[in-house]
């Protein structure tokens, strides 16, 4: 993992769209509400699905309080095929300081406090 990234940095991401935004909550949940642009992938997912990050050259994993995140990115930057950047978004969903796409309306997603996310596999 190469560390954890903030409002600031994931703003200007998505701005050049220059990384992969993995949100790793379950389906639900990001049904509910995601940052532009992310890809939902769910962390007890992650593990058989990791290979689809083989070609890519960045990837930032998001979690609502940025903890899972940091697991999340860790497994991806242990997987052997993997030589790109990955890194955590710190603040998680929670500080999201930008728009949430609800897949709906694009707009006034529910971030729902209540959902801490996916339990750590490890």
């Amino acid at each position: 993992m190469d560390g954890e990234i903030g409002n600031e940095e994931m703003r200007e991401l998505l701005d050049a769209d220059d990384a992969r935004i993995i949100d790793i909550r379950s389906p639900a949940a990001f049904r509910r509400g995601h940052i532009p642009g992310s890809e939902n992938v769910p962390l007890d997912s992650l593990v058989d699905s990791v290979e689809q990050f083989d070609d890519t050259e960045r990837v930032v994993t998001v979690c609502p309080k940025g903890k899972s995140s940091v697991q999340a990115a860790r497994l991806i930057a242990s997987y052997e095929g993997f030589t790109g950047r990955v890194e955590s978004f710190e603040p998680g969903l929670s500080g999201w300081e930008g728009s949430f796409d609800d897949g709906d309306s694009g707009a006034g997603a529910d971030t729902t406090p209540g959902d801490e996310g996916p339990d750590a596999p490890f």
